[in-house]
């Protein structure tokens, strides 16, 4: 069996690989930034939204409670808009927390990966066999919430599969890095 130590070098390789990575998909080349889109009247909804002073939540517009739709939820729903809409506080985004809160979920991946690995291959394998493990998983993690978001949520099915193209490029990276770094037998 591989030990842990083995295991580090790629899980933190494959880690600041995607952190890279993604940084260059949404800083630099600015990849998704076309899949935001602003109201024509941005301010009239701001204005609005601050006067009810919602809490840092997820909401959705109408709001049907338990899931029972009334004949006046249903009338909403066919006049429109129909919504799902985060609620951050309120304040200066500050970056940092987002970036270190997405680092450690690449650490956590690359970890869950390296524990699968582990308990599948051995020391020596090949690096396809390392490569295909590690992948699967990674890009199920990176990946594939994604569609559901789009089936059940209403995410835009586009906006989804370049989500999902990102994913198979962490995932690559961290198959890369972890059979790069497998262990010899």
């Amino acid at each position: 069996m591989v030990a842990w130590s083995d295991l580090i070098l790629p899980i933190l390789l494959s880690a600041a690989l995607i952190f890279v990575a993604s940084s260059l998909i949404h800083a630099v080349l600015k990849l998704h930034n076309s899949e935001y889109h602003k109201l024509s009247n941005e301010e009239e909804v701001r204005a609005v939204i601050r006067k009810g002073s919602p809490a840092p939540a997820m909401y959705m517009v109408p709001h049907c409670h338990e899931g029972k739709p009334t004949p006046e939820t249903t009338k909403k729903f066919e006049e429109g808009p129909n919504f799902l809409m985060y609620v951050r506080p309120a304040g200066k985004v500050q970056m940092g927390g987002f970036l270190l809160k997405w680092f450690l979920y690449t650490l956590v991946v690359s970890t869950v990966a390296a524990y699968l690995a582990r308990a599948l291959l051995h020391p020596g394998d090949h690096y396809l066999a390392v490569f295909r493990v590690v992948g699967t998983a990674t890009w199920l993690a990176y990946a594939w919430q994604g569609p559901s978001d789009s089936i059940w949520a209403g995410k835009p099915w586009n906006v989804t599969f370049r989500a999902m193209f990102d994913g198979l490029v962490y995932a690559c990276l961290t198959a890369g890095a972890f059979g790069w770094l497998w262990p010899k037998a």
